[in-house]
C-alpha cells in the first residue's frame, strides 16, 4: 500500500472518538486498497471533518451538509448500515 493510503488509512483508525474510530477504520480496512485517486480525494476530505459532525451525519442524525454529501459519504453510509460490519 502507498504512503498516502497507508497515512490515510491510519487516519481513519486513531480518531477522538471511539465510535469513529472503529466506523472508519472497519470502513478503511475494507476499501482503502481499491479506492481510486478521486475516491480517496473524498475519502481524505471526510476524514478532516470534526468526528461529531461526521457521527451524526453517518448514523443519520443530522443532515449531511452539500459540501460532503459525495458518492463516498453515501457509501460509507451503507458500509455502516451492513449487518456486522458495526
Amino acid at each position: 500500500m502507498d504512503p498516502r493510503r497507508r497515512r490515510a488509512l491510519y487516519r481513519a483508525s486513531h480518531r477522538g472518538t471511539k465510535e469513529m474510530d472503529f466506523i472508519l477504520g472497519r470502513f478503511a480496512e475494507a476499501e482503502m486498497a481499491t479506492l481510486s485517486e478521486a475516491e480517496l480525494d473524498l475519502f481524505e476530505r471526510l476524514i478532516d471533518a470534526p468526528d461529531t459532525d461526521l457521527y451524526e451525519w453517518v448514523v443519520g442524525r443530522a443532515a449531511t451538509p452539500p459540501d460532503y454529501d459525495t458518492e463516498m459519504m453515501r457509501r460509507l453510509r451503507a458500509f455502516h448500515a451492513v449487518p456486522g460490519a458495526r
